[in-house]
């Protein structure tokens, strides 16, 4: 299984056909023509072979014959719909199976096609049968979405093409059993993007347990990890559950696995192969149901090339990846960054939300960010604790040349004109009425610039 990551994740599925027939000729001319169609194709010779390769989201079309011996087609259609309803399923018939077929219809099959068949009415089929599968699969990414952002616990915040395609590339692993690997830079939330992983995946209603590995001392990490039984050390005076137990059933996030013994990364190793775990001072084997999670802010990768982090171990958690990108790659989303922390704060604190001047954003829009969102979230609670008093100019460092000038000059206006927008939203809680009094703007003016510069009144709601 290829890594998945957010730099080459195409958000758009191949098209896929499964075929099913007993009959090899068929098979092989009619995988053919799809194939130079422009489909993956795979083919199979029985209905019980065909369905252990299929899966809800699964982005493709099955084709298969209805007469086939063992499980005939129909059946087939019945499972494959247990599955997930939605995929297009196109029946082979005989002369004497129309009928057959039309009843099939009925019954949610996507449609039909009589032997002998033509090359192009087989594509044609596909080709809306897929075109259709693609809509629903979109939709349901789209309702996902929509769910999880208006949904409480933790949220990923942003509307830039990055992190639009951080959040599907969540919806689209967080149901699998698949250990993850988070890559991202001190403070850029990684912590965050496990606990969201979590609650929004199957095992929600089970433990998320966090260890840093960097936190806890060496001779006390194992202990912590795997438990231990009373008497298997000194000090050791009652049996203890380590983490991977009492995240047995959910998610168990490994922060700073970079900073894991090598000596214990083998036990780890182990762990994620066979999912099982033994407490130190015991023989028995305890079965696992867990995923992991692993986080680090360093190239494991180059760790892993000098010799500081074992190399199978790295190709073992590194199927999914997740990279979180810096503050300064997403500089769009600090506005609404900003609002949101401010809310929180101003509820924490109950204090009142204050609103920020386009001179101030313009102060966070060119800050590099160094502590990423962390520092980001830090400076929203201190705007909302100390008011116009507090600093904007990050250590008395004066806006320079070279900040502004890597954009020519209608680019700057426009960026000033979007934050000029993104601040009188914030400062209104998303209110048209009040945005435009405070611009001066009439309604169409305002709504073309928010569709010109992909504003949603609705991310600025309290």
């Amino acid at each position: 299984m290829q890594p998945l990551n957010t730099t080459s994740l195409d958000t758009t599925p191949t098209p896929s056909v499964l075929l099913v027939d007993d009959e090899e000729h068929i098979r092989i001319s009619a995988g053919q023509s799809l194939e130079l169609g422009g489909y993956d194709v795979v083919t199979e010779a029985s209905a019980e072979k065909a369905l252990a390769l299929l899966e809800v989201a699964w982005p493709g079309v099955l084709v298969s014959d209805i007469n086939m011996p063992g499980m005939d087609g129909l059946e087939l259609m019945k499972k494959v719909q247990a599955i997930d309803p939605d995929i297009p399923i196109i029946l082979i018939t005989g002369h004497g199976d129309i009928s057959m077929a039309v009843n099939a219809m009925r019954d949610g099959a996507y449609d039909f096609i009589e032997k002998p068949f033509s090359t192009d009415l087989l594509l044609d089929i596909v080709r809306r049968a897929t075109e259709k599968r693609a809509l629903t699969l979109e939709n349901r990414r789209l309702r996902q979405e929509l769910e999880a952002q208006n949904a409480p616990g933790p949220r990923i915040i942003g509307n830039t093409p990055s992190v639009q395609n951080l959040r599907r590339l969540v919806f689209a692993v967080a149901d699998t059993p698949a250990d993850i690997l988070i890559l991202a830079e001190t403070g850029s939330g990684k912590d965050l993007m496990a606990r969201y992983i979590h609650e929004h995946s199957n095992r929600r209603s089970n433990n998320f347990v966090a260890i840093n590995c960097g936190a806890v001392p060496e001779s006390l990490i194992e202990s912590e990890l795997f438990g231990h039984e009373k008497g298997a050390f000194t000090d050791a005076k009652a049996r203890r559950i380590g983490k991977f137990e009492h995240a047995n059933g959910g998610t168990l996030f490994l922060d700073e696995i970079e900073s894991m013994p090598l000596a214990l990364q083998v036990k780890l190793l182990r762990v994620l192969e066979e999912r099982t775990i033994e407490r130190l001072g015991s023989n028995e084997l305890i079965p696992l149901d867990i995923r992991v999670i692993a986080a680090s802010k360093t190239d494991l990768k180059t760790m892993a090339e000098q010799g500081d982090f074992r190399e199978d171990l790295y190709y073992r958690l590194n199927v999914v990846r997740i990279d979180i990108p810096p503050l300064r790659n997403r500089i769009d989303d600090i506005p609404l960054l900003f609002q949101h922390f401010s809310i929180i704060a101003a509820a924490q604190y109950n204090r009142d939300v204050p609103s920020i001047s386009a001179e101030r954003m313009h102060r966070l829009v060119t800050h590099d960010w160094p502590g990423n969102v962390r520092e980001l979230r830090n400076l929203a609670e201190r705007y909302v604790l100390l008011g116009e008093s507090c600093t904007f100019d990050f250590d008395n460092r004066p806006i320079t040349d070279a900040e502004t000038g890597k954009m020519t000059l209608p680019e700057q206006v426009e960026r000033f004109e979007k934050m000029l927008l993104q601040a009188e939203l914030a400062s209104h809680g998303g209110s048209i009425k009040d945005t435009l009094l405070g611009l001066g703007l009439p309604r169409k003016t305002l709504y073309d610039k928010m569709q010109k510069y992909g504003l949603d009144k609705n991310d600025y709601k309290p």
